[in-house]
C-alpha cells in the first residue's frame, strides 16, 4: 500500500483482505478472521450480507444518485422506516454520508434555531472528525460527569446540584453520546443525563443524540438514548445503518421541523438524500426488524458480557463493561494489551485495540458458538502471556 495515505493512527495488520462473509474477513492466503470490530463498528449485519447486496444492486441498476430538483420514492420509504424506530415519528430525515456529517448538520440546525453560541457535551465523548467538534477550546461547555459517579445522590440526582446549575444558559445544543465514551464504553448515570437534558431544554437549547456508534441495535435497543428515558430533538445515526456503505441519517423531531418551517434553514452538498444510501438503510431496518435482532443483541450481550467477565483478574484485566453488543475489556498495561492483541490476531480474531482496553463490537448476527471460540482463544492468550511474564 505504497500510495495510500494512512492517518487514522492504527497500524495495518492485514494488508490484503480479498473476501468476506458474515462476521468473517479472509486474507490473500485464505486465513479467516472473526471480525469482532465489525469493520470499525459499521457492519452490524455482517460482511457481504446477501439481502443488502441484492437491494443495492437492484437500485444501482435504476438510480444511484439524485440531483437538486429530482428524487425517488425509496428515500421517503427509508425515512418513514427510520422514524418508526425512534420516538420522533412526526419528524423528518436527512440522508448524508458519514456520522460526522450527521452531527454537523444537527448542530448547525440547533445553532440556527436557538441563536445561542455554546455547544455542550460530556467530557469523554467523541463526536466525529470535523474540527468543529475536535477543537473544543472555544464555543464548547464540557460537562465532567465523572464527579457524579461518587455522588451519594447519583441514582436520583438533584436538579439543583451546583454542577447542573453551572450549565450555561447560552447552550445551544447538548450532544449526548450515550455510552461509547471515545471507544472506552462508559455509561453516565441515567438521572444525571435526564437532568442535563431538562436543564438544557428549559434554557431553550436542543438535545442531539449521537447514535453513530451506539445506534442500530448496538446496545440492545434501537438507540442508546433509549436507555435514558429521554427524547432528543435530533438524532445523528451512522455506521451500522449502512452496514459498511457510507450513509448516515439526521432524524429531526416534528416540533423542530415546525420551527424550521418558520425559520428556514439551508444546507446543501452533493450526496444528500441519495437513493442508493436510502435503499441500503431501508434494507438494514427491514432485516433488523424481521430477524428480531434488537432483542437478540440484548440477549447475546448478557451472555457475552458474562463470559468476558469470567476473564477478569487483578493482574491483567481489572474490569469489563458493556451494554448489548458494545463491550470493553480494560487492559491497563499497554505492553500486555499489545501482546494479547497480536496473539488474538494470530489466532484469527480482530478486536479494536485502544492501547489500554479492547473494544469488542461483534455484528448482531454473530452466533454464540463463534463467540465461545473467541473466549477460549482469549483465555489461552492470557495463560500464555502469564507463562512468559
Amino acid at each position: 500500500m505504497e500510495h495510500v495515505y494512512h492517518c487514522m493512527g492504527h497500524e495495518i495488520k492485514i494488508p490484503n483482505v480479498v473476501d468476506s462473509y458474515g462476521p468473517y474477513v479472509i486474507d490473500e492466503y485464505g486465513k479467516r478472521y472473526l471480525d469482532l470490530e465489525s469493520g470499525i463498528w459499521c457492519t452490524a449485519l455482517g460482511h457481504k450480507n446477501e439481502r443488502i447486496v441484492n437491494a443495492a444492486t437492484e437500485q444501482l441498476n435504476r438510480l444511484m444518485h439524485a440531483g437538486y430538483c429530482y428524487t425517488t420514492e425509496v428515500v421517503e420509504e427509508a425515512a418513514r422506516l427510520v422514524l418508526g424506530t425512534t420516538a420522533l415519528r412526526e419528524g423528518k430525515c436527512v440522508f448524508l454520508c458519514s456520522g460526522s456529517e450527521a452531527i454537523e448538520i444537527s448542530r448547525q440546525i440547533a445553532r440556527h434555531l436557538t441563536g445561542k453560541p455554546l455547544s455542550m457535551t460530556l467530557k469523554d465523548s467523541y463526536l466525529g472528525a470535523y474540527s468543529s467538534v475536535t477543537d473544543r477550546s472555544h464555543g464548547w461547555y464540557m460537562f465532567n460527569w465523572e464527579r457524579c459517579t461518587s455522588c451519594k445522590d447519583r441514582e436520583l440526582c438533584n436538579l439543583e446540584c451546583q454542577h447542573l446549575r453551572d450549565i450555561p444558559s447560552e447552550v445551544s445544543d447538548f450532544v449526548f453520546e450515550p455510552g461509547s465514551s471515545s471507544g472506552f464504553v462508559r455509561f453516565p448515570p441515567k438521572a444525571v443525563i435526564k437532568n442535563i437534558t431538562q436543564r438544557v431544554k428549559d434554557n431553550g437549547g436542543k438535545v442531539i443524540a449521537n447514535e453513530v456508534t451506539t445506534g442500530t441495535g448496538r446496545t440492545g435497543k434501537w438507540f442508546g438514548y433509549q436507555h435514558y428515558d429521554i427524547v432528543p430533538d435530533i438524532i445523528a445515526i451512522g455506521k451500522g445503518i449502512g452496514n459498511g456503505y457510507p450513509v448516515s441519517v439526521a432524524v429531526i423531531d416534528g416540533a423542530i421541523v415546525e420551527e424550521l418551517d418558520r425559520k428556514p434553514f439551508r444546507y446543501g452538498q452533493s450526496h444528500m438524500n441519495d437513493p442508493l444510501g436510502a435503499t441500503i438503510v431501508r434494507e438494514v431496518v427491514h432485516i433488523i426488524t424481521e430477524e428480531n435482532l434488537i432483542a437478540e443483541s440484548y440477549r447475546k450481550g448478557e451472555v457475552f458480557l458474562s463470559q468476558l467477565r469470567s476473564l477478569v483478574d487483578a493482574e491483567t484485566i481489572p474490569e469489563v463493561r458493556g451494554r448489548g453488543l458494545m463491550m470493553a475489556v480494560d487492559v491497563p498495561n499497554p505492553e500486555r494489551a499489545n501482546a494479547i492483541y497480536v496473539e488474538l490476531l494470530r489466532r484469527g480474531f480482530i478486536v479494536s485495540n485502544r492501547k489500554t482496553a479492547f473494544r469488542i463490537d461483534p455484528p448482531l448476527i454473530i452466533s454464540e458458538k463463534e463467540f465461545d471460540g473467541f473466549i477460549d482463544s482469549f483465555r489461552d492468550a492470557l495463560t500464555a502471556l502469564k507463562a512468559v511474564t
